[in-house]
């Protein structure tokens, strides 16, 4: 299997990097011979849209799990869409963040940002796994996300996969327009109900 590990260097010993976006190398890592190749990130000084950019990058290099410390919810989104494992929580060097890998010892990671995350209890779809006090009603903020025209600098072997990653990336795009058509719903009939009542 091709992993890809963020990296602060473009070797095997070079320490994982904790940033998805901004790391400085990614290590593409063929899990059964331990054969590599290192990438540098062309994101990593991007204004803006970094995290896309460099999910997109991973993406159209095929890889089927990705290894990081932490990453953001449009990367995350991008890299799921495209059908990527991804694990975080990983430390120490590249190699042994693949040793981790095989071993079963990274965490999976879950939707940054999702609603629910955190330990509410209201009708949230997270995990439980403590990031706030939502009550299970957050709602990703659609003004944070980056730019889509912008990222569409990474490079696919061929139309297809672009065609493939735009379509993806559409397919998400509309599901979080549906989440805030969803909860403008719920607003506004809660704001009906509170100016009849007075």
């Amino acid at each position: 299997m091709k992993i890809a590990v963020s990296a602060a260097g473009g070797s095997l010993d070079s320490p994982v990097d904790p940033r998805f976006g901004r790391c400085q190398y990614f290590i593409i890592v063929d899990t059964e011979t331990m054969s590599f190749e290192a990438v540098q990130n062309m994101s990593a000084d991007s204004m803006s849209g970094a995290g896309i950019q460099a999910a997109q990058d991973m993406a159209g290099r095929g890889v089927g799990a990705v290894i990081t410390g932490n990453i953001g919810p449009n990367a995350y989104q991008v890299l799921s869409s495209a059908g990527i494992r991804i694990l975080i929580g990983a430390s120490g060097t590249v190699r042994e963040a693949v040793e981790m890998f095989k071993r079963g010892q990274l965490q999976d990671a879950t939707i940054p940002g999702s609603p629910g995350f955190g330990p509410g209890s209201g009708r949230g779809r997270g995990f439980g796994t403590g990031m706030g006090r939502s009550m299970g009603r957050f709602f990703p903020q659609p003004y944070q996300q980056a730019p889509v025209s912008r990222p569409m600098q990474a490079t696919f072997s061929s139309r297809e996969e672009e065609i493939l990653m735009l379509e993806r990336q559409m397919d998400f795009l509309q599901q979080q327009l549906n989440q805030i058509k969803k909860r403008l719903k719920e607003l506004k009939g809660a704001n009906q109900e509170s100016s009849q009542s007075e």
